[in-house]
């Protein structure tokens, strides 16, 4: 049985240059198959694009939060229409198929059942942080209506929209990890994405492993091109993109500490 490596992205939120900078780092190490968790629009300036890529360079594709409400058919954007929008006009051309993708996505690897998905196994729109309690780890291996109830539930799930890339296990080897951000992460703002290896569709226990790589990227052209065409936000943009917090610090005029308040 001879092992395989699968990239798995997630968040770019229209960062065309930092995912041209992960797909070209997934490339030099022969990697040919690309999983990708959502939020492929939002945030930065090019949604459109980034969608295009996606769909053509990724084999799997899952709806994010930002593709569930910002293209829906009547969406309700509130007070903060302006930037959002624009954001919905940019990436327009892709909105059929991006609000029709998947919710999850299930495979076996070197005899492990991994279940794929945005934010939790409920809904793109409630995140899991990374010091969630026992109840909301547990949770995460449930199969709900929107993972399809009548499957095997899985013993390891990988996900992604908080931008905080971590690994946890249990004592019944279930495991958790969160991919991190492509185009936005948290923290350190270099991308990162998640390469696992081990033999495909198999359910015979078999040598795998799951690595986090950091690539690094051009973040002034990216927030150059967004100041070009007008971007809104771009200066909660270019906060997020420089310092790795998130735009809440800046609007409360808050020192950067950590990005999740206790």
């Amino acid at each position: 049985m001879t092992p395989e490596r699968i990239a798995l992205i997630s968040d770019v939120h229209g960062n065309l240059t930092a995912l041209e900078a992960v797909l070209a780092d997934i490339e030099a190490r022969g990697i040919t198959r690309i999983f990708n968790l959502g939020d492929y629009v939002g945030k930065g300036p090019r949604g459109r694009e980034v969608a295009e890529i996606c769909r053509e360079r990724c084999e799997v594709n899952i709806l994010g939060n930002w593709e569930d409400f910002l293209l829906a058919p009547e969406p309700d954007f509130g007070r903060e229409s302006v930037g959002l929008m624009w954001w919905r006009l940019q990436a327009w051309e892709q909105a059929e198929w991006l609000r029709t993708l998947p919710f999850s996505y299930d495979f076996t690897m070197s005899g492990r059942r991994i279940r794929l998905f945005h934010a939790s196994e409920e809904t793109v729109h409630r995140r899991v942080r990374f010091d969630h309690d026992e109840q909301e780890f547990l949770g995460l291996f449930r199969n709900t209506e929107a993972t399809g109830l009548d499957v095997p539930e899985p013993d390891m799930v990988g996900y992604a929209d908080t931008h905080d890339p971590y690994y946890e296990t249990d004592r019944d080897r279930r495991t958790v990890f969160n991919t991190g951000s492509v185009g936005n992460c948290m923290s350190d703002p270099t991308p990162v994405y998640v390469i696992l290896e081990g033999v495909m569709d198999s359910d015979q226990e078999a040598p795998f492993g799951i690595q986090w790589v950091r690539v690094p990227y051009d973040a002034e052209a990216e927030l150059a091109y967004a100041a070009s065409v007008g971007m809104p936000e771009l200066d909660e943009y270019t906060y997020e993109l420089r310092t790795g917090f998130y735009r809440g610090n800046l609007r409360n005029d808050e020192q950067p500490t950590y990005h999740r308040k206790g």
